[in-house]
């Protein structure tokens, strides 16, 4: 190619970057508690880029996904010819942000769950926060999660737990209360693929202990356990919501997928996995229908100590805490999501909601997820009562009632979303 050719392709090089538009600068207006630095880091969009509005639209919805910002929008405008500067306008969440869950049943079982977390911690979108908990017995936590440690793909999580509950164990037709408890350390490393797609690989070292409280005795459940246990985990989450404020659309899917070693056979090593889908769709100009599938197995053990519960904190509000336990589940949450007031900073929202769900017996065949003893539907209704200023300020409370056999029925408040 001789000179005059590499100079007519220069030529025409640069006038074709010129018509698409080229990024001068890129700015972050709004930060005062997050690191400007830090927020760039995330974008797509680059100095020296071609200008491209779907990357305008990405970075928009990664910023909104993060704790430390409500809402993002973004401006354009022109220096010279050709050239472009995009400032991201963000309003912050307060994100130092105590928590409470509480929940109860007709049965009069009452536990709750406290703490306080620090979302943004460094102004780098690091959660440090701890719990306290009472399930009849008492627990605490403390975990810190960084996905951006290294890199603006690459973090880690650091938790340890020491869980003590009252749990029913049921055999032979028969129920006993042991007390539980769970002591351990878990690390994962964080590694974000791309906008949509994420990954979190690690383990963990912990210590089950049974102790037989009261109810039925057999000869085969052992009242008294200590085992030490090690775990590998791998979460593969998939998002493609976008968020405006309360209002919520899109689909999500995390997948869950564990190993359980074990040092004694009355607790033996198994698997276990489970995958949420969870669907959102705006309804006109004030209403949201929220549905999430979960689809889990786990190695079919006839234990009395199976991994999946039926619990109102986790799947059907208003059954109780931990009814039952399966070594299969199929759970359906689908709820109306409607907003009665939005104010600047404060928004009510009323809710109705169907739970439904059946589980695989410890030991049984596919066919007890059909079986109608298995199967338990809690209709319901419920409030919430968000701040939009406050990373997941959503008080709620909701009234399951059962509608299928042996049925209970009870409160449920939390904060945040159910999910």
């Amino acid at each position: 190619m001789n000179v005059r050719s590499l100079y007519l392709l220069f030529f025409i090089c640069s006038f074709v970057q010129a018509q698409e538009g080229v990024v001068n600068s890129v700015e972050i207006d709004g930060a005062s508690k997050s690191k400007p630095s830090f927020l760039k880091s995330l974008l797509n969009v680059k100095s020296g880029m071609p200008l491209d509005s779907v990357l305008l639209a990405e970075d928009v919805t990664r910023l909104i996904r993060l704790p430390s910002i409500s809402h993002a929008s973004f401006k354009v405008s022109s220096s010279t010819v050709g050239q472009y500067e995009i400032v991201y306008e963000v309003a912050e969440n307060f994100t130092l942000i105590p928590f409470a869950n509480l929940f109860s049943s007709s049965n009069d079982d009452f536990a709750f769950r406290i703490g306080l977390q620090e979302f943004n911690l460094l102004g780098r979108n690091i959660t440090l926060g701890g719990f306290y908990q009472h399930d009849v017995f008492n627990s605490f936590g403390v975990g810190l999660r960084a996905p951006y440690l290294f890199s603006n793909k690459i973090g880690l999580s650091l938790s340890y737990n020491n869980f003590v509950t009252q749990e029913p164990v049921f055999f032979e037709g028969n129920t006993a209360d042991y007390r539980y408890s769970n002591r351990g350390v878990e690390l994962m490393g964080l590694y974000e693929f791309n906008f949509k797609n994420r990954i979190e690989l690690g383990g963990s070292l912990f210590t089950e202990n049974y102790r037989y409280l009261s109810g039925a005795i057999s000869s085969s459940v052992p009242q008294n356990l200590d085992v030490d246990k090690h775990l590998f985990k791998l979460i593969y989450n998939y998002d493609a919501v976008t968020y405006f404020y309360q209002y919520i659309s899109g689909f999500r899917s995390a997948l869950n997928f564990q190993y359980v070693g074990s040092t004694d056979e009355n607790l033996p090593e198994f698997l276990i996995g489970f995958n949420d889908f969870i669907y959102f769709k705006r309804i006109g100009a004030k209403g949201n229908w929220a549905n999430r599938l979960r689809l889990g197995l786990a190695s079919n053990i006839n234990t009395p100590f199976a991994p999946f519960t039926v619990d109102n904190n986790l799947n059907l509000r208003g059954v109780g805490n931990t009814i039952d336990r399966g070594t299969g589940a199929i759970v359906l949450n689908t709820e109306y999501r409607h907003t009665l007031i939005d104010r600047n900073w404060f928004v009510l929202q009323g809710n109705v909601f169907v739970d439904g769900g059946t589980w695989r017996n410890p030991g049984g065949g596919f066919d007890d997820f059909t079986h109608s003893r298995n199967l338990r539907v809690y209709p319901g209704i419920g409030l919430r009562v968000m701040h939009k200023r406050i990373f997941n300020v959503i008080f709620r409370i909701d009234y399951g009632y059962g509608i299928t056999k042996d049925a209970a029925r009870g409160l449920v408040f939390g904060i945040g979303q159910y999910f």
